[in-house]
């Protein structure tokens, strides 16, 4: 006998959940599933439920309220296609290493594998995303398979998925368990020394010789470096090294910050790329960076690498020395055997970010379309000091890397591995919903929007004051981009047919607002991002306006000249659009005083 002892499947489930701190589940209900949403119903005042409009939004959402807390993110799906469903937002969870749980329902124990309806062979199909991956077969079988699940997802930071057929959600719990069960056994805990590894000595040691030989150190960090930030700036400070952030770091220390010379890659910083061809040290703490082209060439630096998990280690660099540990106690630990460093490479990069800053914000105010660097720049003047920014994958993306500037105390994410659209909607709800009383943005494309533009909807329905910038230019401007100066190619099904999100805000029970000229960016920015109620800001922008990298690859030019000559049918257009955007750099450079207010 236990303490769960006549209860149903599906409720010993969701007690489960409650021992290990789960408070928010997202979700859609289904008949192959509606056993544990009967038993989230009579558990309602402990756990909260929230009904999405798309099951994909649930596992984004999940995957976001994890980012975003540390906590574990809990999303649940019917049988066959609502189980599907999940796939890409629990991809995201794995790709950027945070835990999800994810509750599905089977078909009857007793039809599986007889072709009968919504009969998917869920552990097949969700074997690849997860570290822990089972079937609940009866009541004795759920207290293990809650904990196991649980402690994978936080301890392994991953994704743990389980699922249960319809008629063993509502079996009740008689005891019956096999000779080599007993109940009650497994702990509802997760040791704290997990996320508290620190290395060992003689690592540190050998690490900290490495950096204090260096002469041009560059650090770069990412999500795994969230919480650290003040230990970096002490790094940064002793080493006399500029800090580069990889996109999910960008919250790691303030944009502002002395020490920050921007992001790297194609969305970064042309001061950053430099640092990086430079360096004759690389310090990676807390990030897998995918794009290896932009680190120092292998031999041209000498790296270290300090990462929670050990197969992260030397996966993007050849480093020497890899510390396996948390980024704050690891950074602890090596500060007093690093040596002061003189600061004549970091003030170089200092210099160049300056300028890069004064060059990048140097759009025509009056330019019209409106260039959507302006936008961006009008909502991060409008962020509160504890504000969430969400970003959607796409030219958004650059905007936001490098025109919304984060501050201490803010919070920033997007699908960094995956990098997938319609993520910066679900993840503006989790945001709101785990921190009620902090301002949630979400900075999309139309594109990315539209995927799931009804959990807007959902928004409405909970009361939730999230705030969603829409860049309005009817395509998909990254693809376009890709298609053009990576590929050679003519854009080919990227245009949209326009919709009017003002309509859609209003029609779901929103507020919507919309820019069109740039006379109308701060007044009405500042207008929406004051509503207490979820709101719709749509701005037409130039669509022509290219993601430009921080240094023109004549690769790239290279691959446009051809597109063009292969029939591109806004050759004029973009061309003209860039050589502006030159013309206009180049008057600053030689007035660069000569400031408008935009």
């Amino acid at each position: 006998m236990t303490k769960y002892d006549r209860l149903k499947t599906s409720d010993i489930i969701v007690e489960g959940l409650l021992r290990w701190g789960v408070e928010v589940i997202f979700g859609l209900p289904g008949d192959g599933i509606n056993g544990v949403i009967e038993a989230l119903r009579r558990h309602q005042d402990k756990i909260k439920f929230i009904l999405v409009r798309h099951e994909e939004s649930a596992a984004f959402m999940a995957c976001a309220y994890a980012k975003y807390t540390g906590k574990l993110g809990v999303c649940v799906a019917t049988s066959g296609p609502g189980a599907t469903h999940l796939l890409t937002g629990l991809y995201d969870a794995k790709a950027d290493g945070v835990p999800v749980l994810a509750i599905t329902g089977n078909t009857y124990s007793d039809t599986m594998g007889t072709k009968y309806q919504q009969d998917v062979n869920l552990l097949q199909l969700f074997s690849d995303v997860t570290i822990y991956n089972n079937m609940i077969n009866s009541p004795e079988h759920v207290e293990s398979v809650i904990d196991i699940a649980c402690r994978s997802a936080l301890a392994l930071r991953g994704v743990s998925h389980i699922t249960i057929p319809i008629d063993t959600q509502e079996r009740k719990l008689e005891g019956r368990y096999t000779r080599h069960n007993v109940g009650g056994h497994t702990a509802h805990l997760l040791s704290p020394t997990t996320a508290a590894r620190i290395p060992d000595m003689v690592l540190l040691e050998k690490a900290a010789e490495i950096l204090n030989a260096g002469n041009k150190i560059v650090l770069l960090v990412g999500q795994g470096a969230l919480g650290a930030g003040d230990q970096v700036i002490e790094v940064a400070k002793k080493l006399s090294a500029p800090v580069v952030k990889a996109l999910l770091g960008k919250a790691v220390i303030p944009d502002d910050n002395m020490y920050s010379i921007g992001g790297l890659g194609l969305l970064g910083t042309e001061p950053a790329s430099d640092a990086m061809d430079e360096a004759d040290t690389l310090l990676m703490i807390g990030t897998s960076f995918p794009y290896m082209e932009y680190l120092p060439k292998p031999g041209n630096a000498r790296g270290v690498q300090i990462d929670l998990f050990p197969e992260k280690i030397g996966l993007r660099y050849p480093v020497e020395v890899g510390l396996v540990g948390d980024a704050k106690r690891t950074l602890d630990k090596i500060l007093p055997l690093l040596h002061q460093k003189d600061d004549k490479f970091l003030k170089s990069k200092q210099v160049s970010m300056k300028k890069w800053n004064s060059l990048i914000h140097s759009s025509d105010p009056l330019a019209e379309p409106i260039k959507p660097q302006l936008i961006a720049t009008a909502v991060s003047d409008e962020l509160e000091d504890n504000a969430i920014i969400s970003v959607d994958s796409g030219t958004n993306t650059i905007w936001a890397a490098r025109y919304i500037n984060i501050r201490e105390g803010m919070k920033f994410s997007l699908s960094g591995t995956l990098s997938t659209m319609a993520c910066g909607l679900p993840y503006a709800i989790a945001s709101q919903i785990a921190f009620p009383d902090r301002q949630s943005v979400a900075f999309v494309g139309d594109g990315g929007f539209t995927m799931l533009m009804g959990e807007f909807a959902t928004a409405v329905k909970y009361n939730l004051p999230i705030k969603v910038i829409i860049i309005k230019n009817n395509i998909l401007g990254m693809i376009r981009w890709e298609q053009l100066a990576f590929l050679g190619n003519p854009e080919y099904g990227v245009e949209f047919s326009p919709i009017d999100f003002v309509k859609f805000a209003e029609a779901c029970g929103g507020k919507g607002y919309s820019i069109k000229k740039p006379h109308e960016i701060k007044k009405v920015m500042h207008e929406a991002m004051s509503q207490n109620a979820p709101t719709i800001i749509e701005a037409y922008v130039d669509p022509f306006e290219p993601p430009m990298p921080p240094k023109m690859d004549i690769k790239l030019v290279s691959k446009m000249t051809k597109s063009f000559a292969k029939g591109e049918p806004y050759a004029k257009r973009i061309g003209l659009t860039i050589f502006r955007n030159q013309i206009h750099e180049t008057l600053r450079k030689i007035h660069p005083d000569d400031k408008k207010d935009n």
